[in-house]
């Protein structure tokens, strides 16, 4: 999972001031890297690890010098992809820039392909995928046709013209936004509030944008029988504040909220008061509140210094990130029953860290409400839960994952819960990390190679354990 932001002006002026602060809103998407690339005269690019930084006001002209130009593309990666160290963090940083039968493109994206073969990172695929075409309409309609995954890609080409499209699934969120000086992409809504760029819309799968100086035109290049949006986004991934199939994604947590309330209620008649893990299952917490009346104490606090997203990070630094990231206030918790409510569990080392601390602060009971079902599936697409070996509900059932995370029970969204929440029908979302049933052809029968193998518990990403 990744973020990316791309302006073009249209009155001519520098654009790197709209497109920092249009990804920095997205910085929540990625931790291993940030880039930007510009046009003027050709390309300009600046690529860093980590997560995109503060830039102090005084500072601004000076990228501006380094990044000059009026159209613009910016990128932070969260990587699905190769080694986890510093060196290929830098090397697979975004933009890229491709040069290819005298061609150059520069692009983006955000997702993850699931059959091209090779040690060739996805990017550099993508680029010279299209530039064996001519013509770019025919070689992105090319790569549509062909490659499977999820995939949305912002780009420039040689003229500076600025380009974007999306997989014939919708499987990664995309959207197009528009004012009287501006064009721009976004993965979410919120790279547009920040720019104050009021009118938006969702870039339909398969369809291709290209934004020139005095105009921009839409081309639907592939149709297909369904859409794929990915389910996670609404749990986990996405700003609260921003926007999904018009309606804010906090709503929706407030409404998975509320549904667990009323299913769960053998446990809500036991409990004295509700606590989230913050902060996305904040929101949540509020809406089980409504439902059930039970007090929601805010006695799990987050550092806010503390950045980074322990889901997205090494194993080796999860647990201590998630250590000194949350606090549990040691305060009115001896002798109560709660219940404990969290986005999600992956791995389960969050639910696990916090659930000690909160036995050790005095709690007698813990009753974890989760908003998204059991995950029990690798994901294809762009989260890095690519392994079956990794994931805690594949291997064990409530009952145990309730035991092996320190809780009395453990109550998951039900599936038909979550897509009436989201307001979304079933063949409209990928649900495959918790269905095994995927929307692509490839990635099923991997799926179901790899379960009747010896190897299912390989520690190897699951696609690139058999094709990268």
């Amino acid at each position: 999972m990744c973020g990316i932001f791309a302006i073009k002006s249209l009155n001519e002026e520098n654009i790197f001031t709209k497109l920092y602060w249009g990804i920095l809103a997205q910085n929540h998407r990625g931790h291993d890297s940030y880039g930007f690339l510009t046009f003027h005269n050709g390309f300009k690019r600046f690529t860093g690890i980590g997560l995109v930084p503060k830039i102090e006001k005084e500072d601004f002209q000076k990228w501006k010098l380094l990044l000059p130009g009026n159209t613009g593309i910016a990128h932070v990666r969260y990587g699905t992809f190769g080694s986890r160290d510093l060196s290929f963090k830098l090397k697979a940083a975004q933009p890229i820039i491709t040069l290819k039968n005298n061609k150059e493109l520069g692009i983006a994206y955000n997702g993850n392909l699931v059959n091209i073969g090779g040690n060739v990172p996805d990017t550099e695929f993508i680029s010279n995928y299209i530039l064996e075409k001519n013509d770019i309409i025919d070689g992105i309609q090319n790569f549509m046709n062909n490659i499977e995954g999820a995939y949305s890609v912002v780009g420039l080409d040689p003229e500076g013209n600025l380009f974007a499209f999306r997989d014939p699934l919708g499987i990664r969120p995309l959207l197009f936004g528009e004012d009287n000086s501006t064009r721009a992409f976004s993965s979410e809504s919120v790279g547009f509030n920040i720019n104050d760029i009021k009118s938006f819309k969702e870039v339909e799968p398969g369809e291709l944008y290209i934004i020139k100086k005095d105009s921009y035109e839409r081309i639907k290049l592939v149709k297909r029988n369904r859409r794929a949006f990915c389910g996670f986004e609404f749990a986990y991934f996405s700003r609260p504040d921003s926007i999904i199939n018009g309606k804010y994604v906090y709503e929706i947590r407030e409404e998975l909220g509320r549904r667990l309330g009323k299913r769960y209620q053998e446990f809500v008649r036991k409990s004295d008061l509700i606590i989230s893990i913050p902060e996305t299952a904040d929101d949540a917490a509020y809406g089980l509140h409504e439902e059930t009346g039970l007090k929601w104490e805010r006695m799990i606090r987050r550092h806010r210094f503390v950045t980074n997203r322990a889901f997205i990070m090494e194993p080796d630094e999860r647990i201590s990130t998630i250590s000194k990231k949350i606090n549990v206030l040691n305060h009115g918790l001896q002798g109560k029953k709660v219940i404990v409510i969290e986005d999600s569990i992956v791995r389960g080392d969050t639910t696990r860290t916090v659930l000690r601390r909160l036995r050790e602060a005095g709690a007698e009971k813990i009753y974890v409400f989760v908003t998204f079902p059991k995950i029990t599936h690798p994901c294809f697409y762009g989260i890095d839960m690519a392994t079956f070996s990794e994931l805690i509900g594949f291997s064990f059932n409530e009952e145990q994952i309730a035991k092996i995370v320190g809780a009395d029970a453990v109550c998951y969204q039900t599936i038909d819960d979550f897509i009436n929440a989201v307001g979304m029908k079933r063949n409209e979302l990928c649900m495959a990390c918790t269905t095994g049933e995927y929307p692509t052809e490839l990635a099923q029968k991997i799926v179901d190679k790899v379960k009747m193998s010896s190897e299912v518990l390989s520690n190897k990403r699951i696609y690139e354990r058999l094709y990268k």
